[in-house]
């Protein structure tokens, strides 16, 4: 039978993305498939914690192995994507110190870096923590950024070969006796240059073999090709602050609870987070209550946040798995840990497998564990590079400061091209145009912008997760039509209208559980600029311009 690829991969967020890049690299002919942008399942919708290990080193040690081997690694390959805060666990005034003992104890027993830090020690590398503080473990956590890993991942991909084609959602696996031949997608109106098909219309991809990297949404894709991938979502809220109240990753050290990490992230800090099991990956609800409680709990580590401004909130939703019969009723129970599912071995249904459970810290060691397994399944021998190969801007970043030197960036803004950048600042900056500021609250400058269109097309959402364009403090109410007015004059103007709309209301979501104080004034700025001066809330065929006074001042 005639295929399309050798690999099908579904599911483009970080383990599809590492999948794809593993594969290609070793020579076969893959295609990756999402139904939405890259990162737009659960990799989109994390705290950026890049995992030394330490939150597993008592309660799931081979998950704290795993971390910590994959953190040195990711530091390697993808040192553009990361900044190595470094992370704290603080014990408060009646904390457990049994449990203290044994969490410093879990670390160093699972080669976790991990000295105990007094309470003096603690406050004068974080200063805001609370006076409470007892003591402290310092581990190398890390932060880093999910959406230039992935685009990395998959840019890495395509080099080697490898067809990337967003916005197509599977709506059927394609089965021929006991074997799947590949997959039925629809594709949407996507962004721009990087539609492959005409939006609306459906297309059979076949392949030798499917991998299921879909994540908390695995379970559906198994009904589809009639097995069972028994995948327990598990929703998270979090919360984005103004700014950046630590500097380091500050974890409170108890056994287990909501509302008990921040993980400075860019120019923000982000507060989570809950662990409550739902049905449906993408219908639960997204309560207030929980944004309230966030910034309470957490306001007992750093008390400064009781009086910070909050900007955003926004829920994720684990992919966690554990096999079946285990019974875990708790959702914070289920082990972290990944697991590979053959289902020719475990469903007598060939050709398919799927990838379950894990973490963003450890995507690519899952993806170089089921990229071995499809190997074998096709009989190719080549290995595993993706420890040793970095990932496209990670590239001789020794050479980032001589870069900054080199284009003259010794501004915020300048610097902060350049670091998101990595080594291929040289590529998109080096130029005689004019470069303004696009987004003041990021310092994303226009020359970024464009690399992103470049590589996204009209789609605004795909050029915000490349550039951190329009995630500041204002949310894209002062930056949002600077950004629309880049596509001009290679798209049209509905089209830039219909990207503007898009983009301001995927900000406007993620504000309405954070709708006070200084951010409720922010929203009702980004009202007036966007409803009344641009008139974006309706059409003036029914305004009566007469009773306006012109602009001045009535009686």
């Amino acid at each position: 039978m005639a295929t399309d690829a050798d690999v099908l991969v579904v599911g483009g967020g970080s383990t599809g993305t590492g999948i794809a890049r593993d594969l290609a690299m070793r020579g076969l002919d893959v295609t990756l498939v999402e139904k939405g942008n890259l990162t737009h399942g659960t990799t989109g919708r994390m705290h950026g914690l890049l995992h030394s290990g330490g939150r597993y080193a008592v309660s799931d040690q081979a998950s704290a192995e795993e971390c910590i081997e994959e953190n040195r690694v990711l530091r390697d390959i993808a040192s553009h994507c990361v900044e190595m805060t470094g992370g704290q666990f603080v014990q408060l005034e009646g904390d457990s110190d049994d449990y203290f003992e044994e969490k410093l104890e879990g670390c160093r027993d699972c080669g976790i870096p991990a000295d105990e830090l007094t309470a003096r020690e603690a406050r004068e590398q974080e200063p805001y923590l609370t006076e409470d503080v007892k003591r402290a473990i310092s581990v190398p956590d890390g932060a880093i950024d999910p959406f230039r890993l992935c685009v990395a991942n998959a840019a890495d991909a395509e080099m080697h070969g490898a067809r990337i084609e967003t916005h197509a959602e599977v709506t059927d696996v394609l089965v021929e006796g006991s074997d799947v031949t590949g997959v039925e997608v629809r594709h949407a109106s996507g962004p721009g240059k990087r539609d492959h098909a005409k939006p609306g219309t459906t297309e059979e991809i076949r392949a030798e073999y499917v991998v299921n990297a879909t994540g908390a949404w695995a379970g559906q894709l198994g009904d589809m090709a009639g097995v069972d991938v028994e995948v327990r979502p598990s929703k998270g809220a979090m919360v984005v602050m103004n700014c950046r109240q630590v500097d380091t990753v500050i974890n409170h050290c108890r056994p287990k609870g909501d509302a008990d990490i921040i993980v400075p992230h860019e120019t923000t800090a982000i507060l989570g987070t809950t662990d409550e099991e739902v049905d449906d990956p993408e219908n639960y609800p997204e309560e207030g209550w929980e944004v309230d409680m966030m910034i309470d709990e957490l306001s007992n580590l750093v008390p400064i946040l009781r009086d910070s401004r909050t900007i955003r909130s926004f829920w994720g939703v684990r992919p966690l798995y554990e096999p079946p019969g285990t019974g875990t009723t708790d959702p914070t129970d289920i082990t972290r840990d990944f697991f590979l599912l053959d289902h020719e071995e475990r469903d007598d249904l060939g050709g398919m497998a799927s990838i379950v459970g894990g973490k963003f810290t450890t995507y690519r060691m899952m993806a170089e564990q089921i990229s071995d397994h499809v190997c074998d399944k096709l009989g190719v021998r080549a290995t595993c590079h993706t420890a040793d190969e970095p990932l496209p801007g990670s590239h001789d970043f020794t050479l980032l400061h001589d870069y900054m030197e080199e284009f003259g960036l010794r501004s915020p803004i300048g610097r902060r091209s350049v670091q998101r950048l990595g080594s291929r600042a040289e590529g998109v900056l080096t130029s005689t145009d004019p470069n303004p500021v696009i987004c003041e609250c990021e310092a994303v400058t226009r020359a970024e912008i464009q690399d992103a269109i470049e590589g996204a097309g009209t789609d605004l959402n795909s050029v915000r997760i490349r550039t951190r364009a329009s995630m500041g403090n204002c949310q894209g109410g002062i930056c949002c039509q600077r950004m629309a007015s880049e596509l001009h004059p290679e798209y049209d103007e509905p089209t830039a209208r219909d990207a503007l709309d898009e983009l301001f209301q995927e900000r406007w979501k993620g504000e309405r559980h954070g709708l006070w104080g200084e951010q409720l004034s922010q929203a009702a700025l980004n009202y007036a600029l966007h409803a009344t001066t641009m008139n974006r809330d309706g059409d003036t065929e029914d305004v009566d311009f007469a009773a306006f006074d012109g602009g001045n001042r009535g009686d």
